[in-house]
């Protein structure tokens, strides 16, 4: 049972206080924190290596921003599918914790408007996409939840590029194509993280694909991880040992998810898919490398 709480608990403390905000946004760090600045320093390109530490602080708190949102609507669920994350574990409050997420939208867009008018609508949008994703519940079905997180991952890698590059106002061709890329792909294959949360889904009456039809979606992920390996090796011009890499490693990720079914099973097959997408994300930085040597 969820423990109750009226403010902080445990979190009196400086130190407290960053382990709650930590545990907010923990489960998040592998699936879009560290992808999602690997694509932004790889399209941008990254400027100058200190551009990393504001692309890093611009993602992570927006991705408060977002999980705090997202954590506030079904406390319950996160008590059976996530006991650790701050709500359900008693250290601050569901009152505590509203103030927290409304507080951080201003935060975002005074952060953002420092760099470029151009970050700043990329996080206007990013909040416009979390509000119908979590309090006008667009997750609670697959497809409205495939499409917003998408166009919301957008909102994150087009930011995120702003900042990295020398001029946060402008994103060249090979950046605008690889989000372009990276948003189809997240919307075709974000099911997999649906997987190991089903329990969870099932209690709130959520319509996820692993719900609505497990079989299908269980068998989708190893031709479309396979598909979009291929494609993307050509569009990024890869040796053929790497396509092969590549391609086996999809391969594994889409044998497990078929074949591997336990709840923990999903666990790891999803960090694997995280894997593999912070590999893909990678791959414009290495075409513009192919690019210089020439």
């Amino acid at each position: 049972m969820m423990r109750q709480t009226s403010a902080f608990a445990q979190s009196n403390t400086v130190v407290g206080f960053l382990v709650t905000i930590f545990l907010f946004v923990k489960s998040d760090i592998k699936t879009t924190l560290i992808p999602i600045t690997i694509l932004s320093a790889s399209s941008a390109p990254l400027c100058t290596p200190d551009r990393i530490f504001p692309v890093v602080w611009w993602i992570f708190l927006h991705l408060l921003q977002f999980d705090t949102s997202n954590q506030i609507q079904d406390v319950e669920e996160d008590a059976q599918n996530k006991p650790i994350r701050p709500l359900p574990a008693g250290r601050i409050s569901l009152s505590h914790a509203t103030i927290l997420r409304w507080g951080l939208v201003p935060a975002c867009w005074i952060i953002s408007v420092l760099h470029s008018g151009s970050v700043l609508f990329s996080s206007m949008a990013l909040v416009l996409f979390t509000i119908l994703y979590n309090e006008l519940q667009g997750h609670r079905h697959w497809l409205t939840k495939n499409i917003v997180t998408a166009i919301g991952f957008a909102s994150f890698e087009v930011g995120g590029t702003f900042i990295a590059g020398c001029d946060a106002r402008h994103i060249d061709a090979v950046g605008r194509l690889s989000i372009a890329i990276s948003t189809a792909v997240f919307a075709t294959t974000i099911h997999t993280q649906d997987f190991k949360d089903e329990e969870g889904d099932r209690l709130t009456g959520r319509m996820t694909i692993p719900i609505v039809s497990p079989q299908v979606g269980r068998a989708s992920v190893l031709p479309l991880l396979s598909m979009w390996s291929i494609a993307l090796s050509f569009v990024w011009q890869l040796s053929w040992a790497c396509t092969v890499l590549l391609l086996c490693f999809s391969v594994l990720i889409g044998g497990r998810f078929l074949l591997l079914r336990s709840r923990t099973a999903d666990q790891t097959s999803f960090l694997l898919y995280n894997m593999w997408l912070s590999v893909i994300h990678i791959l414009p930085g290495y075409w513009r490398y192919l690019r210089y040597q020439e």
